[in-house]
């Protein structure tokens, strides 16, 4: 009975603890506010496709005003006047940025670029 006791306590804690805390996936945190000529395109251009793209799943979207308060979470990104402004981060950190809406081709290029950065893992570049 005790040992039964003590696996199921202790299962109970793993998840509890597993499921404490948010997962920090990547996110592409697009900062935009109303008005924006360039925020508008992207949203006809790019934004109904995105979520179902590769891209899109590795990275989802998170829209920002930037004439809202900044979440907290996304303190650490260096504030810019342009928008759109995409910002790829993961686990807390700036992996990269796309500065304006450069049309849908450059897009797709710069935004594959930053991605291929999510995939090199740290302290293993350079090694054959």
């Amino acid at each position: 009975m005790m040992k039964y006791f003590s696996y199921t306590a202790a299962v109970c804690v793993m998840f509890i603890t597993l499921t404490s805390y948010p997962a920090r996936a990547a996110e592409l945190v697009m900062f935009e506010q109303a008005g924006c000529v360039w925020c508008a395109v992207f949203d006809r251009e790019i934004a109904p496709v995105y979520d179902k793209t590769d891209e899109g799943k590795r990275a989802p979207l998170r829209r920002v005003d930037t004439d809202r308060a900044r979440p907290p979470d996304l303190a650490f990104i260096q504030n810019e006047r342009l928008t759109p402004l995409f910002v790829l981060i993961d686990k807390g950190r700036e992996i990269g940025r796309i500065r304006g809406y450069p049309g849908e081709e450059h897009f797709w290029g710069f935004l594959g670029a930053m991605i291929k950065k999510l995939e090199v893992s740290p302290g293993v570049e350079g090694r054959s």
